[in-house]
């Protein structure tokens, strides 16, 4: 039996020139699952996304998985992608072995905390506030050079990982710091020294709806390993709690052990795994 992808509807072309396209798994003419390709924005170019990949319930455990994921990395690279991200649900062992057995490396978690009822307490002499209009534009122009770092790729200049991320900024914050549902906060000490910045805002996470996110969380150079990060974190509760939200996500890079650490003894727990596979 050969298992291939049939396209269920028609290419998608979008404005901001990624495209992408629904597939039904089949079993020579049978259909057995389905599955969604799609490329990145801007800010990944070359980057090709597998979506919900799905194979009904009789015929799993036969390898149909797997090879419907090899047959999209064969379409992916007819469209000039040259690696392939990929989100599977943490609580998903099998797919997160499949994962793994074709060749993917994890880059990332997204984690998620249920909220306390009352907003946590932040240590003795620590106050959290809102940015003015000329600490957001500090700000702004130092998270979208900072961004731009984690951008650049093979075949990608600096030059073009910096416009990815003004264009993903300005995607994400159409209204700067006006931007409904975003909050922009700063730590401060006693003496007023700036101690931190926090960005939280909101995000759509599969299966969950609608959640406000820590998009940023950074304390400043010249104060770090002091427990100022755990600070910040609790003043993200609190500024998700006000929204009346009762649960808080982020995302972690797999490499940021000590951030992973922290998030995890305040209560943060994997949601999804994200995981990457340059194509060869």
């Amino acid at each position: 039996m050969t298992t291939t992808l049939r396209p269920a509807q028609p290419l998608q072309r979008n404005t901001d020139g990624t495209r992408s396209r629904t597939y039904e798994v089949r079993v020579n003419s049978r259909r057995v699952g389905s599955v969604e390709l799609a490329t990145r924005s801007a800010a990944q170019p070359g980057t090709g996304v597998i979506r919900g990949l799905w194979i009904d319930e009789p015929d799993r455990r036969r390898g149909r998985g797997t090879v419907a994921a090899l047959a999209a990395e064969e379409v992916l690279r007819s469209w000039g992608c040259t690696a392939i991200a990929v989100s599977v649900p943490a609580d998903e062992a099998p797919a997160l072995r499949m994962a793994e057995t074709l060749g993917y490396r994890v880059t990332g978690r997204v984690q998620v905390k249920e909220l306390p009822a009352e907003p946590p307490a932040l240590p003795s002499g620590a106050v959290g506030r809102p940015m003015t209009r000329a600490e957001y534009d500090v700000w702004h122009e130092q998270a979208v050079v900072e961004y731009s770092h984690h951008l650049v790729a093979p075949g990608m200049s600096a030059e073009q990982a910096l416009a990815a991320s003004r264009a993903e900024h300005a995607e994400l914050l159409p209204a700067g710091r006006d931007t409904p549902g975003a909050a922009f906060l700063l730590l401060q000490a006693p003496d007023r020294a700036v101690l931190g910045t926090l960005w939280v805002g909101a995000r759509d996470l599969p299966g969950g709806g609608r959640v406000p996110y820590v998009w940023d969380v950074d304390v400043a150079a010249e104060h770090r390993r002091q427990g100022h990060g755990r600070t910040l974190m609790l003043l993200a509760e609190h500024a998700a709690l006000a929204t009346g939200a009762r649960r808080l996500a982020l995302h972690v890079h797999e490499d940021n052990t000590p951030a992973r650490r922290l998030y995890e003894s305040l209560g943060y727990r994997d949601s999804t795994v994200n995981a990457r596979k340059e194509l060869i």
